[in-house]
């Protein structure tokens, strides 16, 4: 039965590839790369071959949600650089520095700087207090009900708009390389994570992230390699061809072209700094090792694959503004006055077409759909996970769910997530990728991170205090997004807006942080003072890992 579903859906996106590849090459809209289809093709057949392997081993939650807490580090770490390497990286940051220069490499470090932060003050606290999501960590001494659903809501919302984010990326990215219809390559994402996730759970997600992160680390070595070659490896002679001809000039190595107002330029810095810190996806990650040490080596292993691949990227960026930006091939519109084909997010591709023809530009195409699949899988696991384990098995049935129930909860969670991340892919075509990748970041940074953090730190917490932190910070950081310029005037219509910066996490980092410590010094409850006494107890396994789930290989 599970082979024929698996086989027949697998069928399923095919035909639809296929059936709409067929259906725009017949029109002159874009023509199909046929190169990038065979490599998607491949890739998805190989995934899905991963799928069915891993269903066999999908038997418990632990399974479901954690792959058994039998993944090495060095996996892990893969794993979660493929998780935090999105098609956005590729794509959005190679744009950035060809533009930008020097500024595109700071905002790389901002992405960059939440690393250490996981490594330091959380990575072995995480393995060693939860057992599935963030919220056992949260609510782990705290009113379990009432922290869980606050948390569960927290990470449902940033799930939705980093969703939204990659479904859109997915769209647009499929509908100029593949030729594909937009709302196609919508639907092809959502049923193909809808299978991943749902058969498969976090063992088919985490060999869906570690191949496309080795795929997209060879990629955009090969392209590097093959773009400075032509500059003979030398980094000295690429900026000074780049500096004579791009726009900014010697300003390209100058950073604060792109943020040139510094209250901007700190809030976007925090908000990518603590938001990595409060991405759902990213810490359920370390609740698949299987232990303390092997999380920390994970953590060390995504720093490294992550600071390799954002170099790479910079390189690539540069080597864009002499090979692409000067190459009439890749132009319309005549000489003069003219523009990059495509958009300049499209810049990564350009290059992979200019330095090794159309097979590479298929490859690293394929790769970057690859990326974006691996993404959302990850990201509907979380948002799964958020609904089955807090809010049906903890806060609904208060613990005495079954395995079974609770695994049922959360595929039925994953084929909703779905299907709505498809509906909100195409409401939202029109809409700035980076402004909604942005966005999570920042909500991230406001209503997760603070109360995870003080809960895990500050002995004081009480769960009066995690409340109006976790819902203050998730509050304001949405309402500072609404009221600015990129909702109010943009999207919204409005004259002027309310709100006169475009980042929150500044404003509302600080509202997160006030309201659970005011809140916590003010609770004179009986329940507080027992709240605070338990924290002795909860450092000694935060340390120690004494009396954690002992995670066993299947």
């Amino acid at each position: 039965m599970l082979r024929k579903l698996i086989t027949s859906l697998g069928l399923l996106g095919f035909s639809a590839l296929a059936f709409a590849a067929d259906a725009v090459a017949q029109t002159e809209k874009q023509a199909t790369n046929w190169h990038a289809i065979i490599m998607f093709c491949i890739f998805v057949a190989l995934t899905m071959g991963i799928t069915y392997w891993a269903a066999s081993r999908t038997k418990s939650t632990a399974d479901f949600y954690t792959a058994g807490g039998g993944i090495t580090g060095f996996q892990n770490g893969l794993a979660i650089a493929g998780d935090y390497m999105s098609a956005a990286t590729l794509l959005g940051l190679t744009a950035m520095v060809y533009t930008q220069g020097y500024d595109g490499y700071i905002y790389m470090l901002c992405f960059f700087a939440g690393w250490p932060i996981i490594l330091f003050l959380m990575a072995e606290r995480l393995r060693n207090l939860g057992k599935f999501t963030f919220s056992d960590i949260t609510a782990y001494r705290l009113d379990q009900g009432k922290v869980r659903t606050m948390a569960a809501i927290s990470s449902l919302t940033v799930v939705c708009f980093y969703l939204i984010a990659q479904m859109v990326g997915a769209g647009q990215l499929i509908k100029l390389l593949f030729g594909l219809e937009y709302n196609v390559a919508i639907f092809a994402v959502g049923i193909l994570m809808m299978v991943y996730v749902t058969f498969g759970g976090m063992v088919a997600t985490t060999w869906v992230q570690i191949i496309k992160a080795c795929m997209l680390l060879s990629g955009g070595t090969l392209v590097m390699v093959l773009a400075m070659s032509e500059f003979g490896f030398s980094f000295a002679n690429l900026l000074e061809k780049a500096t004579a001809v791009h726009k900014l000039g010697d300003k390209l190595m100058y950073p604060g072209a792109l943020l040139k107002d510094p209250v901007t330029a700190i809030s976007l810095g925090l908000g990518l700094m603590f938001g990595t810190a409060g991405l759902p996806h990213i810490l359920m990650r370390f609740f698949t090792v299987t232990d303390a040490k092997e999380a920390r080596k994970s953590v060390l292993y995504a720093s490294g694959f992550v600071a390799y691949f954002f170099n790479v990227i910079f390189l690539m960026g540069l080597a864009g503004i002499l090979i692409v930006g000067q190459n009439p091939e890749f132009f319309e519109g005549g000489t003069v006055g003219a523009k990059l084909i495509g958009g300049g997010n499209m810049v990564a591709m350009h290059l992979a077409k200019a330095v090794g023809g159309n097979m590479l530009l298929g490859f690293l195409a394929a790769v970057a759909f690859a990326t974006i699949l691996a993404v959302v899988s990850g990201l509907a696991l979380a948002g799964a996970s958020a609904i089955s384990h807090d809010l049906y098995a903890r806060v609904i049935m208060k613990g005495q769910a079954s395995e079974a129930a609770e695994i049922r909860v959360s595929k039925i969670a994953t084929i909703c997530l779905g299907a709505v991340a498809i509906v909100l892919g195409i409401l939202f075509e029109k809409q700035n990728i980076a402004f909604m990748v942005g966005l999570a970041f920042g909500v991230a940074a406001a209503a997760n991170f603070p109360v995870l953090i003080l809960s895990m730190y500050w002995k004081g917490l009480t769960t009066k205090g995690a409340l109006w932190g976790g819902y203050g910070g998730l509050i304001s950081a949405v309402l500072f997004v609404l009221f600015s310029k990129s909702v109010w005037v943009d999207v919204l219509g409005n004259a002027a807006p309310l709100f006169p910066y475009t980042q929150p996490a500044l404003f509302a980092m600080p509202v997160a942080f006030l309201l659970a410590y005011i809140m916590s010094k003010s609770d004179s409850s009986v329940a507080a003072s027992q709240e605070i006494e338990a924290f002795d107890d909860q450092y000694v396994r935060a340390q120690t890992g004494y009396g954690a789930a002992s995670a066993s290989n299947h």
